[in-house]
């Protein structure tokens, strides 16, 4: 009776685990950094998808160089697809239907088209970046402009050059922000349609009129990112724009920031690291080290019923050199920690005014962008500053598993040994010790 019960036991017992693993489905990332999962930010865009989300790969199974080009889509797609039940993939092969591949206009094997809510896009590269910008873009029913103030030699949106902020305008164009220039000598008025002006200090002086304007904008109640850098001009620190400064209520105090902990890193005294954040939306789980290049101090007074929030607390052991001298002087310079970028916000009207500002244009500069947190604190506050708290996204984690690649040789020497290898290793040991137990 018992030896016939054990194999009805075992037989149960398979038969129980095959219907839990048909039923249920659970699986471990065993990577160092969880680079086969999706990375929190990544959920979070994919939370935002409300409907349902089509993918089509125009890709083959056959490509003379890549092999199954299929295989390698479907391989990337698979933790989307486990995280978003209603993304529907589906195939056509560019060299079995070359009229459909040129129908939608795809010019690279593997190339995707991805459809949401009657908009659609195209996708080339196979990263999880290149994805989460695709659908960041999808998501937005709407294109905010974000427009940047020119005219009087301040950093261009689209600009090349080590000072302006071209590689900051190309990410807002991913994530589906439309930037332009904005010259108030020649435009009639700010436009009413802009979701952002961005200003960064003037070279010259701005005349009466253009002031007016920018005034007029932020008293009904435009949004603002301002990138104020030190005094160039002690006689006009701000251009003309100090009316500005009063309306929101600045107190913006001479002097930089210096910073010892940033020659530790082996980094110019003058760089402040931002380390501690202020609890906001903006800086909601971020926890990157931002860089501030020649930065002032932000100061501001409680006046116009603004709601005050410092973003960023920089030099923790260091102070804002007043006196100019490489140590610390007590009689004139200021110890830190050191508010290097505040947000500012307050109701007017119907409508939530929001502003930003920054104690340097260097930290959104082509120059600096790439340092630490940077361009993802950059990208967090326009989104924040445009009524779009919901892109604000956790950042990504570092890449710190290698991919283990394999020649065809290398690939059928292990298959190899692990099919004969393994089995005959085991053979000659049992061998061995079968001959020693005889010999003993």
């Amino acid at each position: 009776m018992k030896k016939t019960l054990s194999p009805l036991l075992l037989l149960a017992l398979v038969l129980m685990l095959g219907f839990v693993s048909g039923k249920y489905s659970r699986q471990w990332d065993l990577t160092q950094n969880g680079r086969n999962s999706l990375y929190d930010a990544t959920l979070q865009i994919l939370g935002n998808l409300k409907g349902p989300v089509t993918i089509t790969s125009y890709a083959s199974k056959n490509d003379p160089k890549f092999g199954d080009v299929q295989k390698a889509v479907s391989d990337f797609l698979a933790p989307y697809l486990r995280a978003k039940q209603d993304i529907r993939l589906k195939f056509v092969d560019p060299v079995m239907e070359p009229k459909l591949a040129e129908k939608a206009g795809v010019s690279a094997n593997g190339e995707m088209v991805v459809e949401y809510e009657g908009r659609s896009e195209h996708l080339r590269a196979l990263n999880e970046e290149s994805i989460d910008n695709l659908f960041i873009r999808l998501e937005r029913t709407r294109k905010p402009l974000v427009m940047a103030l020119s005219g009087h030699g301040e950093r261009k949106i689209d600009g090349v050059a080590n000072f302006d902020l071209g590689e900051f305008g190309k990410r807002l164009a991913k994530n589906g922000f439309e930037t332009g220039s904005l010259n108030l000598a020649i435009a009639q008025d700010i436009p009413e349609n802009m979701s952002l002006l961005v200003i960064t200090t003037p070279q010259v002086d701005l005349m009466p009129g253009e002031v007016k304007k920018i005034e007029n904008y932020v008293k009904r109640g435009g949004d603002l990112l301002w990138l104020v850098d030190p005094d160039d001009n002690p006689e006009n620190p701000l251009h003309g724009l100090q009316p500005l400064a009063d309306e929101i209520g600045l107190s913006l105090s001479p002097g930089i920031v210096i910073d010892p902990a940033a020659v530790k890193l082996g980094a110019p005294p003058n760089w402040a690291l931002g380390t501690l954040y202020g609890t906001h939306p903006v800086t909601s789980g971020f926890s990157l080290v931002t860089v501030f290049p020649v930065a002032r101090q932000i100061g501001f007074s409680d006046r116009g019923g603004w709601k005050v929030v410092p973003l960023v607390e920089a030099a923790q052991q260091g102070w804002v050199s007043v006196s100019g001298k490489p140590q610390y002087v007590p009689s004139r310079d200021i110890r830190g920690p050191v508010d290097v970028l505040v947000a500012f916000e307050r109701r007017v009207g119907e409508n939530d005014q929001r502003i930003v500002v920054a104690g340097t244009g260097e930290f959104l500069a082509n120059a600096y962008i790439g340092n630490g947190g940077n361009l993802d604190l950059g990208v967090n506050l326009v989104n924040w500053l445009a009524k779009d708290e919901r892109m604000i996204t956790l950042q990504p984690r570092a890449t710190l598993d290698s991919n283990l690649q394999f020649t065809k040789t290398s690939a059928s020497v292990l298959a190899i040994g692990l099919l004969f290898g393994i089995p005959l290793g085991f053979l000659g040991i049992a061998g061995f010790l079968g001959w020693r137990r005889r010999a003993g």
